[in-house]
């Protein structure tokens, strides 16, 4: 019996956190592997299911799709690269990165399955490798002759960021029973462990990402001292309430940018942990009314929260979620599925992996706050 998929993913994200934490390669490429493993028994299943009983509903779970074509000419090509006597030869000569389509059906089910990276500011495409960002914040125009200090000035405004410096590679394992499934079916594979493998590497960077080799993530300090490419964590002062004073307090930190400039703020981003959440957060924000009803999520200002496994424990993030910019790159030198000696294989069972792309960080050092909630008292 295969493992169902939010376990996978829950034990997947255990795996990776720990190897992250651990800085171990091995691990890492371990914990890839084992996913792929058990989302590929679940596509198995799910196909031999399907040949049985022809029941649509098995497709509509899985999210097999109606494959354009230019994704079955790709996918033809890639099953015959992978069946070929020498595959290492065939993929290299192969090189063809996934269709665009492929890309959006992976980000908006990337998207959908990640509440954190559908609220952020994410861009992926099959081309993307730099992106610009504003450095200085809103800026207002100003009335006046054209001169070099206004180019100057707005030159100094802007940064260019070359994604391609940080690599996250997803692994897959692809037996020839896989394979015999056609593209459809191997689609809807590679769809599910791209979705799985890139949506935890993401949510894990854009809340912790250090920036060495990775994006910066929104715990991160820009302001402070960077030591060997990583940032130190913000400051997490210590709240026991989420009263409207506490909560004016956040808001109005994060209604200044980095520069003192003031901007709107209309609804702030809470990133907990799913064990806070319940242990804290919710005895913090539920009260039993006076006809006995439970009201949930009473916070003094328009708030979105959202449950995340890499917020420390004891801790949350509350901050403008549309000012986290993420971007990743599937073409170019991404995108391509290469034959990989990184894990032991099998003759009917090989390892691959497909290699991303990507930068993010806070637009301003200001775009989000720490707070220590484990004193965090519950509502009378």
């Amino acid at each position: 019996m295969a493992k169902s998929r939010d376990l996978i993913r829950q034990q997947y994200a255990d795996k990776l956190n720990s190897a992250l934490d651990s800085n171990n390669r091995e691990e890492l490429v371990n914990a890839f592997v084992t996913m792929s493993e058990d989302i590929q028994n679940n596509v198995l299943e799910d196909a031999q299911a399907y040949r049985e009983t022809h029941d649509a509903a098995i497709l509509s779970n899985r999210g097999v799709r109606v494959l354009t074509s230019e994704e079955r000419n790709y996918y033809d090509g890639l099953i015959k690269a992978m069946s070929a006597p020498d595959v290492r030869a065939a993929l290299a000569e192969f090189k063809v990165g996934m269709p665009e389509t492929i890309i959006e059906s992976i980000t908006d089910n990337i998207q959908s399955a990640f509440p954190l990276l559908d609220a952020i500011d994410f861009t992926a495409t099959n081309a993307i490798t730099r992106m610009i960002v504003n450095k200085k914040g809103a800026q207002l125009a100003v009335w006046g002759s054209l001169g070099s200090a206004i180019t100057k000035e707005l030159d100094g405004a802007f940064e260019e960021i070359d994604t391609t410096h940080n690599k996250l590679s997803a692994y897959m394992l692809v037996s020839d029973d896989m394979l015999k499934e056609g593209p459809t079916w191997v689609d809807a594979y590679v769809r599910a462990v791209l979705q799985e493998a890139l949506g935890l590497g993401f949510t894990q960077a854009v809340v912790a990402g250090t920036g060495k080799d990775q994006p910066i993530g929104m715990m991160k300090d820009l302001a402070g001292a960077v030591t060997e490419g990583v940032y130190p964590d913000k400051a997490a002062t210590k709240i026991t309430k989420l009263d409207p004073k506490t909560f004016g307090a956040i808001a109005a930190g994060l209604a200044t940018d980095a520069n003192g400039r003031m901007r709107t703020v209309d609804n702030i981003t809470m990133v907990v942990n799913p064990v806070d959440y319940f242990n804290l957060v919710m005895p913090a924000t539920t009260y039993l009314n006076n006809v006995g009803v439970y009201v949930q999520n009473l916070f003094p200002f328009p708030t979105t929260v959202i449950q995340d496994v890499n917020v420390p424990s004891g801790k949350a993030i509350f901050g403008l979620a549309k000012m986290y910019k993420l971007c990743a790159g599937f073409g170019g030198k991404g995108g391509t599925v290469e034959f990989s000696d990184e894990y032991k294989f099998l003759d009917d069972v090989r390892t691959y992996k497909v290699k991303t792309y990507a930068d993010g960080r806070p637009m301003d050092n200001n775009a989000f706050v720490a707070r220590d909630i484990s004193g965090l008292t519950a509502l009378s």
